[in-house]
């Protein structure tokens, strides 16, 4: 296959990362917006990313198994399809004022993403030399990051203003309406990107095509790939992972803006507003300390930080071991969340923002390591991987119920244990050989 076939193919896939990265970071937002217009607690907001993650445990061996059938590029615009169904249920939740319907749209909405997930890393890892695997992945994420970092941004301005949570504080009617607008202008506009990415992919299909390897577990049932995978000590040890860097990235990320607005961190501070970039992006209004919507802005630095991070980590993965600068970036990041419960206060604020910057390799090194390390094939160990994005789910319901009892900043050690397990896992890859598979010439 020529180079610039392959090299059109992986600039195809690599909008669907975009488009994706922007679509999950909206839940960030849209958490804090639902506990205050439909005035709930912190564990019963958190459904909405429970909601969403959820169907990454459901759906990723059934998408694994359709991967295996009908090849990445059918797979891919079935995906597509669900994702613009979604949104017309997200449409109607917004104009019924109905929290279990937004439910609803965000469960068929991450569906569609987790397929097209199922088909899109090990696709991209796959398009060029299997040295530059790593490489890839981080660079197609990179452009992820780029999606969630806008993504915080245009939704607090939309579901955010004038919303507050705080005890004692109420929204008006006015508000909430302007809220549930909000949400509604939101997912139309989603809705239109998605059938722009439908009809681009759908003329790129050749391109990609022609480019993408066909899959080895072509005809393999579900009960087949599950058994294939389970039977994988490192397709489970990967999966543990996952699940573990989702559960600790979306815990924060969903509690990020309620973190940020509480009195204990930025609530009463100015402090904010003098950073250059973070200031202009918050927009203050002008009354002293950080209200819902400002702290919503702030939250796309966090995704932010993880677009610098792949960015820089496609760079440094080029040159110094995957594993071993794993190792180092979960490390950095367990030790930051325990700087925040030690240390707490407006400092805190920053240190947690500056998270993001840390999480940045973490998906797709663990990803790529793990597929390299697995005995199951690529189909298998891609629909555990996937299954295992369901951490994005249980560990924010965790941190919810924790934030409830003890407050937000101590919340904040179940992320950093999660870290500090990654630590173990990064370890154990560094001495773990790579494993020669049927398909590791096709994948890696």
């Amino acid at each position: 296959m020529s180079r610039p076939t392959v090299r059109a193919a992986f600039v195809a896939v690599t909008t669907l990362f975009f488009a994706w990265g922007f679509i999950t970071s909206l839940i960030d937002p849209l958490v804090a917006a639902v506990k205050g217009i439909f005035t709930l607690t912190d564990l019963q907001a958190q459904l909405s990313a429970f909601a969403f993650f959820i169907a990454y445990g459901v759906v990723s061996f059934p998408a694994a198994v359709l991967l295996g059938r009908l090849r990445a590029v059918p797979t891919i615009l079935l995906a597509l399809v669900m994702m613009a169904l979604a949104c017309l249920i997200m449409l109607g939740a917004a104009n019924l004022a109905v929290y279990s319907l937004v439910l609803l749209g965000l469960f068929v909405l991450a569906s569609g993403i987790t397929i097209l997930q199922v088909a899109a890393n090990p696709l991209a890892a796959a398009l060029g030399d299997p040295r530059g695997s790593h490489f890839r992945l981080t660079l197609s994420q990179t452009f992820n990051s780029l999606g969630t970092f806008i993504g915080p941004l245009l939704g607090a301005a939309l579901f955010l203003k004038g919303v507050e949570v705080k005890e004692g504080t109420a929204i008006t009617p006015e508000v909430r309406e302007a809220a549930l607008a909000g949400i509604d202008r939101a997912y139309f506009w989603i809705a239109g990107l998605i059938v722009l990415l439908l009809a681009f992919f759908w003329f790129s299909r050749r391109t990609v095509a022609a480019a993408a390897p066909p899959p080895a577990g072509a005809g393999k049932g579900m009960g087949t790939l599950i058994g294939e995978a389970f039977a994988a000590r490192w397709a489970l040890f990967g999966g543990a992972a996952i699940f573990l860097y989702v559960g600790a990235e979306v815990a924060i990320g969903t509690q990020m803006a309620l973190f940020l607005n509480s009195d204990e961190v930025w609530g009463q501070s100015n402090a904010p507003f003098g950073v250059p970039l973070l200031g202009e992006a918050m927009n203050s209004d002008g009354i002293r300390g950080v209200s819902l919507q400002e702290a919503g802005m702030a939250v796309a630095f966090y995704w932010g930080g993880a677009m610098i991070g792949r960015a820089l980590g496609s760079a440094l993965l080029a040159i110094y071991n995957a594993a071993r600068l794993l190792a180092l970036f979960t490390a950095i990041a367990c030790a930051m969340c325990l700087y925040v419960f030690a240390v707490g206060g407006v400092s805190a604020g920053f240190v947690a923002l500056a998270i993001g910057l840390f999480n940045s390799i973490m998906f797709p090194v663990i990803f790529t390591l793990t597929l390299e390390r697995s005995t199951a094939s690529t189909e298998a160990t891609s629909g555990l991987l996937c299954t295992a994005i369901v951490g994005g789910a249980f560990v924010p319901l965790l941190v919810g119920a924790l934030s409830d009892q003890a407050g937000y900043v101590t919340a904040l050690l179940a992320p950093a244990a999660c870290y500090a397990l990654l630590v173990l896992f990064a370890m154990a890859a560094a001495r773990a050989p790579i494993v020669a598979r049927v398909d590791a010439s096709t994948f890696h």
